[in-house]
């Protein structure tokens, strides 16, 4: 039973992730200056680096390793200005951050205390 919980809680955190990140697109082109194609393609690289790192890596010093490679990406990701943040509704925020949450404690803790 606890399985079951834990599988609806990782779907409910997959939706809110889904919910808050289909407004949100990485671009890459040919740009005239040539660090800012470097840059979206490094950002990229960066982010999925520090993500595997935070989840495949044992605890101590590679965890702090991981948060540095995903604070790295997000700063390349400013610096190639090729993040394109559309519009989101407050029905859609409100969905997301609901099934965000109630997934996390489902995932985590296999109970919602309201």
């Amino acid at each position: 039973m606890r399985f079951l919980i834990q599988l609806i809680g990782l779907g409910l955190l997959l939706l809110g992730l889904y919910f808050l990140g289909k407004n949100i697109f990485f671009t890459t082109n040919v740009n005239p200056y040539w660090w800012r194609g470097i840059a979206a393609d490094v950002s990229i690289l960066f982010l999925s680096l520090g993500i595997v790192t935070l989840l495949l890596a044992p605890l101590g010093a590679a965890k702090q390793l991981g948060w540095v490679l995903i604070a790295l990406g997000v700063l390349c990701v400013f610096v190639s200005s090729r993040a394109i943040l559309n519009p989101t509704s407050l029905w859609q925020f409100f969905l997301a951050l609901v099934s965000f949450t109630l997934g996390y404690r489902l995932f985590s803790t296999g109970r919602i205390s309201l």
